[in-house]
């Protein structure tokens, strides 16, 4: 996908419609056109990044900053008793349009949606992994 065939690039333009209900300088909020829950927001910055490794910090600081002021408001709008904030980072991760977005998804009690299923480790395999993750952030 080239940058002038990006989805959420187009929206920023004002080149494609979307329900909008944050908007600063660096971000904008709209909601999802294929909702988990009524309220599912989308938060992503106005510069155009494939995933939040790519985004510069000061950038996702401004997410951050911006999510804070969103989710509660969602939650409210929509009477919600929880919320999950969803980061996917590449296809394999469920990443479908390739501008750096975050979900801001409003749970409810009895919604039912799951996330994930995990099992635990094999004996000795936490370690192993835990090992192997900190050998690579000092790299």
């Amino acid at each position: 996908m080239t940058l002038m065939d990006c989805v959420f690039c187009k929206i920023v333009a004002g080149e494609l419609p979307s329900y909008k209900v944050y908007e600063d300088e660096k971000v904008l909020a709209f909601l999802d056109i294929n909702p988990v829950n009524p309220g599912h927001t989308l938060l992503i910055p106005k510069e155009h990044y494939e995933t939040t490794l790519d985004t510069p910090d000061q950038l996702l600081q401004a997410m951050a900053a911006a999510m804070k002021k969103i989710a509660p408001a969602v939650m409210r709008a929509v009477k919600a008793d929880a919320w999950n904030l969803g980061v996917n980072n590449g296809a394999a991760a469920g990443q479908i349009v390739m501008h750096t977005h975050w979900h801001i998804i409003p749970r409810f009690a009895r919604d039912e949606h799951r996330l994930w299923r995990g099992e635990p480790y094999a004996e000795g395999e936490a370690a192993r992994v835990a090992w192997h993750i900190t050998d690579n952030i000092k790299a």
